[in-house]
């Protein structure tokens, strides 16, 4: 669902940008305290916690990678919000889910860089909060145990990307560069993400040879206290190398959602040209490799790696600036 530039219109996507700095600048106080007290801390400081959030970044930048079929000619991608603030908390997974589109944005010319603000607040902002609101209220009045979070997830993923698919048709509607009647890009849209939205949160498939089959599945990082940090994010940084270097090849290569709805309805006819469609990376494959698989999988791994870097430094400064548990003791007169 990455917005191009020049479908929503500059004074919109301005607008969606202030709601998008906001949100991340809230977001960065409330990180202090997730990653500082939630279950990836455990007592440990930031160079357990901010590594194991940044490898949440890259693991969702990895199944991004990976369009799966949901109807005749369309494909859809795991957005990977309900993921997100699932395991690591709203604050943090609004924060994560930000650094994934800004490396997709500049490194792989994916999502408009004008239409930043757009894809931070329909992706992230959107889906990270209908999913931690559907999740955490569900939880609260399902009886205790594993099935109740499994259910609580299920249905928190399944209505986020809808509930961000109806937030992009509201900003068409005010912004909309092209005038299509907005009834039928929300009938379009919705219908579309529901099916996405499925995908988003029953067990991945991909299509390799004809037939469907089972991705690998993520590193356990929720259950992090039980595990070695070194252990856990060796297998996690391995389980989103290997989904976005080896499985992102068998994904399907039909149009996801929005890509579909767009063309069909006519709402990219003023698309601009990405401004960084001459990077190296763009269309996550490298320049001047001929062999599309060696291509894609090195573009992948370097995505994943630049994605835990990043993710990984901005988590570090984050916790490290958290205010002190116990603070020094005043030494004023009495």
């Amino acid at each position: 669902m990455h917005v191009p530039d020049g479908m929503i219109n500059l004074p919109v996507s301005a607008a969606a940008g202030v709601v998008a700095a906001g949100a991340v600048a809230v977001s960065l106080r409330g990180a202090r305290r997730e990653l500082g007290s939630g279950p990836l801390a455990e007592g440990h400081g930031a160079e357990r916690t901010a590594p194991l959030a940044g490898l949440v970044a890259a693991f969702v930048f990895a199944v991004q990678m990976l369009n799966f079929p949901v109807a005749a000619g369309t494909s859809g991608h795991l957005l990977g919000g309900a993921l997100a603030a699932i395991l690591v908390g709203p604050y943090t997974g609004v924060l994560c889910i930000a650094v994934v589109l800004l490396m997709q944005g500049i490194l792989f010319a994916d999502g408009g860089l004008t239409a930043l603000g757009v894809n931070i607040t329909v992706m992230g902002v959107v889906t990270v909060i209908v999913s931690y609101g559907i999740f955490r209220g569900l939880l609260r009045i399902l009886p205790r145990g594993r099935r109740s979070v499994t259910v609580s997830a299920f249905v928190a993923a399944l209505v986020s990307v809808p509930a961000a698919a109806a937030a992009f048709t509201l900003l068409y509607a005010i912004g909309g560069t092209t005038h299509i009647p907005v009834g039928k890009v929300l009938t379009a849209m919705v219908g579309v993400h529901v099916l996405i939205g499925i995908g988003e949160s029953a067990p991945l498939k991909l299509r390799v040879g004809g037939e469907l089959v089972d991705a690998p599945a993520p590193a356990p990082v929720a259950a992090a206290s039980t595990r070695s940090p070194r252990g856990l994010l060796a297998a996690g940084l391995g389980t989103a190398l290997l989904l976005a270097g080896v499985v992102s090849f068998y994904a399907s290569a039909s149009p996801d959602g929005l890509e579909k709805v767009a063309a069909d309805k006519g709402i990219d006819r003023k698309v601009e040209e990405h401004a960084a469609a001459d990077s190296p990376l763009a269309d996550y494959g490298i320049k001047d490799i001929s062999n599309t698989r060696l291509s894609g999988g090195l573009a992948g791994m370097i995505g994943v790696g630049a994605t835990v870097v990043v993710g990984s430094g901005i988590f570090y400064v984050v916790h490290r600036r958290r205010t002190p548990a116990n603070p020094p003791l005043s030494t004023g007169r009495s």
